[in-house]
């Protein structure tokens, strides 16, 4: 009878499965009797996928091209495999792409850290509880929308095109810098901006809208509110950002309980990689308990895998050079065992 994998394939036929259990893979028969080759996965021999390169922001960008059609290739590049197996990360056979993997997470705890006792730049603004809630909370949604810069001023275009929330004025977009893991695109306008607002005031305010309803826990809060925030234009990345940066600011009682993956965003697709597995839902799990195990915030790892993914360090605020906490790293490496 025949078997199948955890990837819905016949184990004879899966490229990761057959190799894990020492089976030789088996061609496929096209319906039209061709003989098709199973491709081997990156870093075997045969294969042309370039070395990912080492760990923080010297990591290689990746190529692409145009095929016919307009169809749009990304050649995706690992390390080459040297026997690493971890079970919370079955997608990775590098011990290079682990460590990484592991200091990325590690920086974005460390950042995470950072906000609650010392935020830096415009995010120390967001923490003032002296000043209006509303303004703060608008301040934090032009961050997460725009996106600080990795340079010496990270938060210079936002600086430059911030207004006031009572002013009702939109922000002055024009030829703003963008950070790397901005949300806004310059042929939008102010599309993304305008549904913000109107989401806010059909809840009354942005403290109701953030809020809900007072009995939720902090996990369904930020739940709630990264459902409800899927405004034209605001991908999923900022959204999460901002909530993240709210809870941890102490603006709002805000926790998450799960990464919200899905469709093609960065953090799905590495998250994807890494995880070996492609169900939403086992996707959440997997990323919990990897979390766990790690003793990291499971918030940590939306930046540490935007970044993992992305072969460059953002630091999102944080100065990308700044290393990771010591006990965060050492019981991340520990995690994954290497």
């Amino acid at each position: 009878m025949p078997t199948f994998c955890r990837h819905n394939r016949l184990v004879q036929n899966c490229p990761i499965c057959s190799k894990e259990q020492h089976l030789e893979m088996r061609p496929v028969v096209s319906p039209g009797g061709h003989t098709v080759r199973p491709s081997r996965p990156a870093g075997e021999p045969g294969t042309r996928s370039p070395a990912r390169s080492g760990a923080g922001r010297s990591g290689t960008s990746r190529s692409g091209g145009r095929g016919s059609g307009g169809l749009t290739v990304r050649r995706l590049s690992r390390a080459a495999e040297d026997g690493y197996h971890s079970g919370l990360v079955p997608g990775l056979r590098s011990s290079t792409d682990a460590q990484r993997l592991a200091e990325e997470m590690a920086f974005a705890a460390t950042r995470l850290e950072r906000l609650q006792s010392e935020p830096p730049g415009l995010y120390a603004e967001v923490a003032d509880a002296s000043l209006p809630l509303e303004e703060r909370t608008w301040l934090a949604f032009l961050i997460a929308y725009l996106g600080p810069l990795d340079d010496d001023a990270p938060f210079a275009g936002i600086e430059r095109a911030r207004t006031a929330w009572s002013a009702g004025e939109a922000p002055r977009l024009d030829d703003v810098p963008l950070g790397p893991r901005t949300a806004h695109e310059a042929g939008r306008g102010r599309r993304t901006i305008d549904a913000y607002r109107q989401w806010a005031e059909r809840a009354g305010s942005q403290e109701a809208a953030f809020t809900g309803d007072a009995a939720w826990t902090p996990e369904r809060r930020f739940a709630r509110a990264l459902e409800r925030l899927a405004l034209p234009g605001l991908h999923r990345g900022a959204r999460f950002d901002l909530l993240a940066t709210l809870g941890q600011l102490g603006v709002y009682e805000l926790s998450a309980g799960a990464l919200g993956l899905g469709g093609n965003d960065t953090v799905t697709l590495a998250a994807k990689r890494i995880l070996g597995i492609g169900d939403p839902l086992l996707l959440e799990r997997r990323a919990a308990d990897l979390a766990t195990a790690s003793e990291l915030p499971l918030e940590a790892l939306d930046l540490g895998l935007f970044n993992w993914e992305r072969g460059a360090r953002s630091g999102l605020g944080l100065d990308p050079d700044t290393e990771p906490d010591p006990e965060l790293l050492g019981a991340t490496l520990a995690a994954l065992g290497v």
